[in-house]
């Protein structure tokens, strides 16, 4: 089945909306399961201290065992459910990054923001999307930081920006040349492995567990789709001036600008 892009967004948005209703519903039918066990377990303590099996705790245990494999079978439901919302989720995406790359590709070319591929220069981020923005801290020190787009003002030129950090939460206007949009797709080295970064050029990327990027040069690349980038961090602190291996998603390893907002060679 074809998907245009908004058809395809539509299609994930609304599977993940049964899905976060069933991982609700799937707490709620495992807290009732945790009460019926815990019953059981009572009365068989029951029948521990009293060494016998009474018809009345006889009669009780069966229905106790019978409720018990009806809760396991409409948890197993429930789970069956949500894996199958997951891997319509993935095939959706899934088509929809074939269709692209086919759509895109003229003259052996991946499409925009697949891979290391960059956004063609008129492209806009929509509101939600996460982009790397070049922002001036505390000190005036410039950092690129991984942030959330509110809005772009086409009068202005500018983007508006919220800084994803949990402690921060600026708001920040900024041109464009200070936000890079990040990869929408993954790039596959089996069938395009032009789509990557290369080992030569630096790059920008995530820092784990933190929400800034950092100047990177790329040490191992992905394998498959799905796996990440192995790079290795600028760091005057080690001998050799970079930080042990670290991996970092396709998604969050971008192309380095200067000051000026140009890419570096």
């Amino acid at each position: 089945m074809a998907f245009s892009a908004d058809a395809a967004a539509f299609q994930v948005q609304e599977r993940l909306k049964s899905l976060y209703r069933l991982v609700h519903e799937l707490e709620e039918e495992r807290v009732r399961s945790e009460h019926n066990l815990t019953n059981i377990t009572k009365a068989h303590e029951k029948i521990n201290q009293e060494e016998k099996v009474s018809p009345y705790y006889q009669q009780k245990l069966k229905g106790l065992y019978t409720a018990a494999v009806a809760d396991a079978e409409q948890e197993e439901e429930l789970i069956r459910s949500a894996l199958t919302k997951v891997n319509e989720i993935r095939s959706i995406r899934n088509e929809r990054r074939i269709q692209a790359r086919n759509a895109g590709k003229l003259g052996g070319k991946a499409p925009p923001l697949c891979g290391a591929v960059p956004a063609e220069p008129t492209y806009i981020a929509k509101m939600g999307d996460m982009v790397a923005a070049l922002v001036k801290g505390a000190e005036e020190e410039e950092n690129w930081i991984l942030a959330e787009v509110v809005q772009f003002n086409p009068a202005t030129n500018k983007y508006e920006v919220d800084d994803i950090d949990e402690e921060q939460k600026d708001r920040h206007i900024l041109s464009r040349r200070r936000v890079v949009p990040l990869p929408l797709m993954r790039a596959n080295p089996e069938t395009d492995p032009h789509e990557l970064f290369s080992k030569l050029p630096s790059v920008m990327a995530l820092y784990p567990q933190t929400t800034c990027f950092y100047k990177a040069v790329v040490n191992q690349l992905p394998t498959s789709s799905t796996e990440e980038y192995e790079v290795l961090f600028e760091d005057p602190t080690y001998p050799d001036g970079f930080s042990p291996p670290l991996t970092v998603a396709q998604r969050y390893v971008i192309s380095i600008k200067d000051k000026k907002g140009k890419s570096q060679t």
